[in-house]
């Protein structure tokens, strides 16, 4: 007969590591969700237009911001347009392609209505009659599109436009450029 010796108990040890790998990985998880919620939530951006009364009930090309789009015109119109509406005072966004790819037969003139004062003012600048198109947007910006028949702005486009007395118009937030400190890249 052979002897049954007791075998020796394993010993009961914990492995820290992994719960405090896990508790370590929750806890990021849970503050990247509360940062992601706060920066979601409590946005910085800020207005897009502001409401204000006009000085002599007259809306003036200093204070409406235009993007000109090329909607099928030959390469270059739309930097073209842009430059002569800068020279009359219009603050240009932006100049590039139409963002949706439509193609406009003439000129379509895009603001949040068709009324509206400052669609109207960049109406006025144009030799063509232009398509408008509300889109009823925020920030009350115009979009030109210049199209494949476009030919050219009017001489003497209209310098203001009258808006009625007492009211208030939303102007769109203009942002100039800051210049960028001596010594330092700007990208």
């Amino acid at each position: 007969m052979t002897a049954l010796y007791p075998q020796p108990r394993p010993q009961l040890r914990i492995h820290w590591r992994t719960p405090i790998t896990m508790v370590v990985l929750l806890a990021i998880l849970v503050g990247g969700a509360w940062w992601g919620w706060n920066s979601l939530i409590n946005t910085s951006a800020g207005p897009t237009c502001v409401e204000q009364q006009l000085e002599n009930n007259r809306l003036v090309p200093k204070q409406v911001s235009v993007n000109v789009y090329n909607g099928g015109a030959k390469a270059g119109t739309a930097a073209k347009v842009a430059d002569l509406l800068r020279k009359r005072g219009f603050n240009v966004a932006k100049v590039a392609n139409e963002p949706k790819g439509d193609k406009v037969d003439t000129v379509e003139l895009r603001g949040n209505a068709t009324n509206s004062p400052e669609l109207q003012l960049v109406a006025g600048q144009l030799a063509q009659k232009a398509a408008p198109v509300a889109d009823g947007r925020d920030s009350h910006t115009v979009d030109l599109v210049v199209g494949t028949k476009y030919t050219k702005l009017n001489a003497k486009g209209l310098a203001s436009i009258t808006v009625p007395a007492g009211s208030s118009v939303c102007l769109p937030v203009i942002y100039t450029p800051q210049p960028v400190p001596k010594g330092q890249n700007p990208n």
